[in-house]
């Protein structure tokens, strides 16, 4: 199956183990050799936003469970925050 990033960036990602909606999709983290490894969606939201800040979820391509026609179905036993390389 054929995706394009900004079809990528439409979909709601969905963690299977918890039910929670993290976003959609942030950036795609690639190899030099192309191949895609990961996906970066946003953290949880913070019900204050000057005194905290946001960090990212990567998402390992193996955590991906389906690509559905509007949302990506993941399972992360844990959740891994991006540096701010991500």
């Amino acid at each position: 199956m054929d995706i394009t990033f900004c079809e990528l960036r439409e979909k709601e990602v969905v963690n299977l183990a918890d039910g929670k909606r993290l976003g959609r999709v942030q950036d795609l983290v690639i190899e030099p050799c192309g191949k895609v490894i990961g996906l970066v969606v946003p953290g949880e939201k913070k019900l204050i936003k000057a005194l905290s800040r946001d960090e990212s979820i990567f998402v390992a391509w193996k955590n991906i469970v389906k690509l559905g026609d509007d949302v990506i179905l993941i399972d992360l036993n844990g959740i891994v925050p991006c540096n701010n390389n991500c």
